[in-house]
């Protein structure tokens, strides 16, 4: 009796084998597309390209005193749609220092009202961060504050903006 040659595959993978592979690739993939949604989520507040949110600089006697000396100048509001199919706002003007003294942050409040002019949101943003060039006196800054959602009650009209935080050049 002759006997049958027998080849042995250290690799092969039994069967069924594979399909266990697929299916959890399968489930892999669709765990970080879940994940990827929820990131990118309309609604997801997302700190403003160029700008901080919700600045916190001095804004005590001397910086309340010299805030009259600085001007926002030249404010637009554009939209635009981002590669998510979202809208966004941007919030564009010139920042003007009057005064005599260099500024080394500048942070604004912001606000839209709506038709009876009440404020339906408020958001506070740094429009001259510490690692920037400072603002010398009489010198313009062009500025950028984005928003990725506007209240539906907003009037539409241009938003107040006030300086509520200084931070002086240090001699």
């Amino acid at each position: 009796m002759q006997q049958q040659p027998q080849i042995d595959m250290p690799n092969a993978q039994p069967p069924g084998r594979g399909q266990f592979t697929f299916a959890l690739t399968l489930a892999a993939v669709a765990v970080v597309i879940v994940l990827a949604g929820l990131y990118f989520l309309p609604g997801r507040q997302s700190p403003s390209r160029g700008t901080t949110p919700e600045a916190h600089l001095p804004f005590g006697p001397a910086e309340q005193s010299y805030a009259p000396q600085i001007h926002i100048e030249s404010v637009a509001l554009s939209r635009a749609e981002n590669f998510l199919h979202q809208e966004v706002t941007t919030l564009s003007g010139d920042l003007v220092n009057n005064g005599s003294r260099p500024l080394r942050a500048v942070a604004v409040t912001i606000e839209f009202s709506d038709e009876l002019n009440q404020v339906v949101l408020r958001e506070s943003h740094s429009v001259l961060v510490p690692g920037s060039p400072s603002l010398a006196p009489g010198e313009r800054r062009s500025f950028e504050v984005y928003f990725e959602h506007l209240p539906t009650s907003w009037n539409m009209r241009s938003p107040t903006i006030r300086v509520t935080g200084l931070q002086f050049l240090s001699p």
